[in-house]
């Protein structure tokens, strides 16, 4: 997925020189990640089924994104109930739902719609509203009354950087604004987000640290960085 995400397009007959299988073999591979939503099937190769930059960001820093998203995933119980914001991270959790029953989960991202819909055991609740691409996010407010709806008890958000500071901070309003609406509405509020996004700053603040339940990183956050933090708000380090 990365080598697509680069290159925008590959064919079957590359990727079978490059691999050492057949045609046959990478067709079928192909397949089964067009059916995961991963890629679109081209005549004699596959393209992304999302802008590159997303594709980019989901390569990034993917063991500690991973780690976080079964940290998060954890706190899941069968026949439960959760929002999942738009973010790398984020949609990475309902992978790790495999084996609970009945998990209701309401979502403004295509991200998570796609790695979730092939599992029967849950059920999804997609919000409407206006698409952003470079989100794969549904934003504005026909999403904001759509999840005003529901009473989930855990919230699970990412952001694009986070200190004590600016609290949670995005690039759009538009998706802060969203993320507030699911924190209102939720028991619980987590934070997903790797540590490379400690410091860093978006455009927008949306919520401060005392605001949210906690926060779930990985291990590369320094040890100042979580005695800062765990003065504001919950720290779970993966």
């Amino acid at each position: 997925m990365s080598r697509l995400a680069t290159d925008g397009e590959l064919t079957v007959s590359l990727l079978a020189a490059e691999l050492g299988v057949s045609e046959v073999t990478i067709r079928g591979d192909l397949r089964g990640l067009e059916q995961q939503g991963m890629l679109v099937r081209t005549r004699g190769g596959a393209r992304p089924t999302t802008i590159k930059h997303i594709l980019q960001r989901q390569g990034v820093n993917t063991d500690a994104k991973e780690r976080i998203a079964a940290a998060a995933a954890s706190l899941v119980g069968d026949d439960d109930t959760i929002m999942i914001e738009a973010g790398t991270t984020t949609a990475l959790i309902v992978r790790h739902l495999a084996g609970r029953r009945g998990v209701q989960i309401v979502t403004n991202s295509t991200l998570v719609f796609n790695n979730a819909r092939l599992n029967p055991a849950l059920i999804i609740i997609l919000t409407g509203g206006v698409f952003r691409r470079d989100t794969e996010s549904l934003v504005g407010p026909l999403a904001e009354r759509a999840i005003a709806d529901f009473n989930t008890r855990i919230a699970f958000l990412g952001t694009d950087g986070f200190s004590p500071e600016r609290g949670l901070t995005t690039r759009f309003v538009e998706g802060g604004q969203v993320a507030t609406v699911m924190r209102d509405r939720a028991e619980q509020t987590w934070l997903v987000a790797d540590s490379s996004k400690f410091g860093q700053a978006g455009f927008v603040s949306f919520l401060p640290l005392d605001g949210i339940t906690g926060i779930i990183t990985d291990s590369g956050l320094p040890p100042e960085a979580a005695e800062e933090l765990q003065e504001h708000t919950q720290l779970r380090v993966v």
